[in-house]
């Protein structure tokens, strides 16, 4: 038997780079953080020949292209397992349209407990290659990379992609005093809504594609990625809260679904009580929404957004783990 635990992590500045529609033609970057909250792949040899696949639903098949689980497909496909396994799987929070990356966090850690099982050892680049190998040219995913990335590495990390489809992890100086002071300015709060990315996420990619204010907007959002990495490097973290409400203000414009009038009602209460900037993770239209404010105003903001439930978490050092060998 075989346990990975893949964490999932939070998007401070720079999605939307991370597409290929942008990234082709110019780098992307982003700044993300692993966080304390997994999705757990279990993996077992099976009693026969046949695949036993348990999510919401339990699938049997004798072949992995029978499945109708495309991430369990694709990864025993790519890996090179025919049968004889069971693969189940956990997560912390609600595995989709949350916002948090959970469909990749899922896919390396599908590859990395496969791979175990068959007796491989694959790094980090690997792992995060191959996740978005599956996702966006397998499965043809109107996605971008940085997930596949930050859950295979774990920690803080600048992301960048180039057009030649190469991508860089590198670590952001982060050490524990400014590491605290940084996660104690920051409130997640969890919609209730949650949603399907794709249309989000296609609608972006045409209007990168296509219109030059889009492309723009980008740019301004991969700068805000840099800002964000050198304050930080810098043990400067009085700009943070500006940075994502930046940021926020370029994102909205980039597809109509991103926000809400809900959306918007909420970050506009939760700036009057104290927030200075913050941002709705991942694509947009639901999911998480993050807060940068100073600590002593937490409390005020949570009594003023009642119909919001606060999510504690921390930040994750480490990407995804092999936890249980037997």
């Amino acid at each position: 038997m075989i346990i990975t635990r893949t964490p999932l992590r939070v998007s401070f500045a720079g999605g939307g780079t991370d597409l290929r529609a942008f990234y082709a033609q110019e780098r992307g970057a982003v700044l993300s953080t692993a966080i304390d909250k997994y999705i757990y792949i279990t993996v077992n040899r099976k009693f026969d020949n046949t695949i036993r696949a348990s999510y919401s639903v339990t699938e049997f098949a004798d072949h992995p292209s029978q499945l109708k689980h495309e991430l369990i497909r694709e990864a025993m496909l790519l890996v090179g397992i025919d049968g004889g396994i069971e693969i189940t799987s956990i997560s912390d929070v609600p595995s989709q349209g949350t916002g948090l990356g959970s469909s990749s966090s899922y896919t390396v850690g599908v590859l990395h407990a496969l791979y175990v099982y068959a007796g491989q050892y694959v790094n980090a680049e690997r792992l995060a290659a191959e996740a978005c190998r599956i996702e966006v040219d397998i499965l043809g995913k109107a996605m971008g990379k940085q997930d596949q990335y930050i859950a295979a590495y774990g920690g803080f990390q600048f992301i960048q992609f180039n057009p030649d489809e190469s991508v860089s992890a590198d670590p952001v100086s982060c050490g524990p005093d400014l590491r605290g002071q940084l996660h104690r300015s920051l409130l997640m709060l969890y919609t209730g809504v949650t949603r399907s990315a794709s249309a989000v996420l296609e609608e972006q990619q045409r209007k990168t594609a296509s219109e030059q204010p889009a492309r723009e907007g980008l740019r301004k959002m991969r700068e805000l990625a840099a800002q964000l990495r050198d304050r930080i490097n810098a043990g400067n973290l009085q700009d943070v809260g500006e940075i994502l409400h930046s940021g926020w203000m370029l994102k909205r414009a980039l597809a109509t679904g991103i926000s809400s009038s809900a959306i918007d009602g909420w970050y506009d209460r939760a700036r009057a009580l104290g927030a200075i900037g913050g941002k709705l993770l991942g694509a947009g239209g639901g999911g998480f929404l993050l807060l940068c404010a100073p600590p002593e105003k937490h409390a005020e903001i949570c009594r003023g957004l009642p119909e919001l439930r606060p999510i504690p978490f921390a930040f994750e050092p480490r990407g995804s783990q092999i936890i249980f060998v037997q």
